[in-house]
């Protein structure tokens, strides 16, 4: 079924349409229209009143409920906002349809389902995004570009710390803290973001051993609420991750880089969604915050984490939109995506088994 509101895209405009019309579509209707030669032309989800009511919202000309039919209408890019486990199908289709296809985190819930994926973008030759709109903060670009110009050398260790709040209102929602629709608790959903600027600094991930546990909000979820582990990348170098939604107040989340020569690095999410510097002691300087006082701010509305979080989403899909007109592919891909879900996959895999888990990575094709 579709609805129409408004007349066609202009010539020449990339063609988007949005699968799945939840909160984080906001961002993506936002970022998009805001871009010079860029309509999006088509917004499509299974709640078919939602759909009219986004479209209506934004001023898109067509509102469906099948996916099919809104990509088999002229498209050039798809982004995909539907929930966790529903990913494959939507980026499996805009390959089939030949169109790219940007996704939101995690790319998905398994591995195997990731390399279908990327195999179904590579048949049809198309380009194959994900969202980890965070590595697009300045604070964490800085420490990217500082190891590979050499200014922070190749870091030995690593830290991965994600303390969040978060309650019983948050879970009400029917889809929220279930493995069915999740895949997977707060390493899932919350600090997959952070894992993945981890991994993206680190290098690549060779071990992990890990454990999770549900210890607060057992009575309204079936994922896990707290997780610790430790990675060994390929470096040699060793990293710790300790990820929870029990915290009140909640006090954010870090990653911490550290090189031979004892320089560190740090990226601190302090509220929700905004993204500083917290450590820099590379030569030439030393920087430090205190992000947290008695009279702070803590626990922000998601509403307003998400809103927080449109400006690194708009230089995320701009870069998407660029990849799509150069040839290219996009800063953040598939392959890419698929290290940190891995990562997250392994820490559940060794917390069920009690044992390490030696990471696959190249699997499928999906290397760098």
């Amino acid at each position: 079924m579709a609805e129409e509101f408004a007349p066609s895209s202009a010539p020449g405009a990339i063609r988007f349409a949005i699968i799945g019309c939840g909160a984080i579509a906001v961002n993506h209707a936002t970022a998009l229209q805001a871009l010079p030669g860029v309509t999006v032309d088509a917004v499509v989800d299974t709640d078919a009143t939602r759909a009219r009511e986004f479209a209506a919202r934004f001023g898109i000309p067509r509102a469906c409920d099948d996916v099919d039919a809104a990509l088999a209408s002229g498209l050039d890019a798809v982004t995909v906002c539907t929930p966790h486990p529903a990913h494959e199908a939507g980026v499996v289709a805009a390959a089939r349809h030949g169109l790219h296809v940007l996704c939101e985190k995690p790319v998905a819930t398994t591995t195997d389902e990731a390399d279908r994926m990327i195999a179904a973008a590579d048949a049809a030759g198309v380009r194959f995004g994900v969202v980890f709109q965070r590595r697009f903060w300045p604070a964490a670009a800085r420490i990217r570009a500082a190891i590979d110009s050499g200014a922070l050398g190749a870091p030995i260790a690593g830290s991965c710390i994600v303390r969040l709040r978060r309650d019983a209102e948050y879970y009400s929602e029917p889809w929220r803290g279930r493995r069915e629709t999740e895949g997977g608790g707060v390493l899932m959903t919350q600090a997959m973001h952070h894992i993945d600027l981890l991994q993206w600094f680190m290098g690549e991930a060779v071990s992990v051993t890990g454990r999770i546990a549900t210890l607060r909000h057992g009575d309204h979820i079936d994922v896990e609420d707290t997780a610790v582990a430790t990675v060994e990348f390929a470096s040699g170098a060793l990293a710790v991750v300790q990820a929870g939604s029990t915290f009140d107040p909640g006090l954010g989340a870090q990653v911490l880089v550290s090189d031979a020569a004892g320089r560190s690095a740090s990226v601190l999410e302090f509220p929700e969604g905004t993204g500083i510097t917290d450590v820099w002691t590379l030569d030439g300087g030393r920087e430090f915050a205190a992000p947290y006082s008695a009279g702070g701010v803590f626990d922000i509305p998601l509403a307003d984490i998400h809103r927080g979080l449109i400006a690194a989403h708009s230089l995320q899909i701009a870069d998407f939109v660029s990849a799509v007109r150069d040839g290219r592919d996009p800063l953040v891909t598939g392959r890419d995506a698929r290290r940190a879900l891995e990562i997250v996959t392994a820490i559940y895999r060794s917390s069920e088994t009690g044992v390490a888990v030696r990471l696959t990575g190249a699997r499928s094709g999906a290397t760098a």
